[in-house]
């Protein structure tokens, strides 16, 4: 798979469009039915407290997904994102109110690599802390 992109039109430091994803604790739910990860720190506000935690959090996993879209949607075609990694640095917080939480994402072509790929890097944040370092993608393109 590749995407609709020429790799050839790309250039070294073009940004993708840049995209917010709220996040509720109704999303939550959502996510933990869908994942399996029924873990209460995503859930239950007195555990998370309890263990130490700001409030419940979002799952890790969700925020990466979350992130990785904006490539997706850049790229068209999600099978050209060959390879996906990041570290997380910080939780996202999700307040039990209408408004929840914002995940911000940015992203940047960083690299042209070998085979028309390219390395694009992410920046994603909520409430103004980076929560996700080293966020990188490879995509095919065309």
């Amino acid at each position: 798979m590749s995407a609709s992109i020429n790799y050839d039109e790309v250039e070294v430091g073009a940004e993708l469009p840049a995209q917010s994803f709220p996040v509720t604790r109704a999303t939550l739910v959502q996510y933990a039915g869908a994942s399996g990860d029924f873990n209460p720190i995503h859930w239950n506000e007195a555990f998370a407290k309890a263990v130490g935690l700001p409030d419940v959090i979002a799952h890790g996993m969700f925020t990466m997904a979350e992130a990785i879209r904006v490539v997706t949607d850049w790229a068209v075609d999600p099978g050209a994102v060959v390879e996906y990694g990041v570290r997380f640095t910080k939780p996202v917080v999700v307040a039990n109110d209408d408004t929840g939480a914002v995940i911000e994402v940015t992203g940047k072509v960083a690299a042209k690599l070998d085979d028309r790929r390219v390395r694009v890097d992410l920046v994603a944040s909520s409430a103004g802390q980076k929560v996700l370092g080293m966020a990188r993608a490879v995509v095919q393109l065309g």
